[in-house]
């Protein structure tokens, strides 16, 4: 339904509702605010299919499309995009049609974007999502250089910093990712140690119980601190499933991993940090940003928050 549509779902049963009842089409038409033709095409469908679903939209789809791309032509172009990975401009002329023309093939396959195919295989990599939050947490570890005192290369260049400020060591951010509705929660530690990553999990926990949600699977990938028996007893005692991506599959755990380069690139490179502490004092007030105002596209433009309902138990 477009969002200029006068009737809505129940707009439309209500005018086979009131035609069936023997209101004159005319007048269901002036009390409706339709024309006449609407509601004759509203009242035939409900003819053809009283009991079905009549009164949603059909696609406008044509039925038969003589001058589509042949099928031969169709695996070629397809071929040529999973074992080469070349653009339509490249296949157009190795095929002989129009670079739009590959395009629409490649965009009706869901290949039109390299980043949507597995690079060595060229298979398609299909994107999944939990129907609920609490379904499945992604859990991840970045591990980012330290900032020195006064400010790394970044604020004076490679060559300008003196040596001694190059083994400054590293700092480990932890982060949560909910499946469903990406509510983020993350910390930064000096380590990525089984007892560090238990102890952010506990507060992690308690952090999506704050919004009602309820943790049944979490994933991560294969570290030693995640095969952890501390690790596995501290999900067990909170009633999570551990699960685990297969090895050399970031693509799995993608959500979290997809979090980690906005991470870097909207709070950790945003900017140039006079000091270690100065970044660190940022990241509470950018994960606020991120959950309750920034848009995803994956959302429809709306935050993460707005898929999350903080009534107790509601999850559950």
């Amino acid at each position: 339904m477009h969002r200029n549509a006068r009737l809505t779902y129940w707009g439309r049963q209500e005018v086979a509702r009131r035609v069936e009842a023997g209101t004159p089409p005319a007048m269901v038409a002036r009390q409706m605010n339709v024309s006449r033709d609407t509601v004759y095409k509203w009242w035939r469908r409900f003819l053809v299919d009283p009991d079905g679903r009549w009164w949603e939209d059909r696609s406008s789809r044509p039925h038969r499309s003589p001058t589509r791309t042949r099928r031969k032509l169709e695996r070629k172009i397809l071929g040529l995009r999973r074992s080469k990975k070349l653009g339509p401009a490249r296949i157009g002329a190795r095929v002989d049609v129009a670079a739009s023309t590959v395009h629409a093939v490649l965009a009706r396959h869901q290949v039109s974007r390299l980043a949507w195919m597995d690079r060595p295989t060229g298979r398609t990599v299909r994107r999944y999502e939990r129907d609920r939050p609490g379904d499945l947490v992604h859990v991840d570890i970045k591990k980012l250089g330290k900032v020195p005192p006064g400010g790394g290369w970044r604020a004076h260049g490679r060559a300008a910093r003196p040596a001694r400020h190059r083994r400054i060591g590293y700092c480990y951010v932890h982060s949560a990712v909910d499946d469903h509705s990406r509510l983020a929660y993350s910390e930064i530690h000096d380590d990525e140690t089984a007892a560090t990553a238990v102890a952010f999990w506990t507060r992690a926990r308690g952090f999506f119980a704050a919004h009602g949600i309820t943790v049944r699977e979490v994933l991560t990938d294969n570290g030693s601190c995640y095969r952890s028996t501390d690790w596995l007893m501290e999900l067990v005692a909170g009633g999570a499933q551990p699960r685990f991506t297969r090895p050399y599959r970031p693509q799995t755990n993608g959500k979290v991993e997809r979090f980690n380069r906005t991470l870097l690139d909207e709070w950790a490179y945003v900017r140039a940090y006079g000091s270690e502490a100065q970044r660190r004092r940022r990241l509470d007030s950018w994960l606020h940003l991120y959950n309750y105002h920034r848009c995803h596209t994956a959302l429809g433009g709306q935050p993460p928050i707005s898929r999350v309902d903080n009534l107790p138990g509601h999850y559950n």
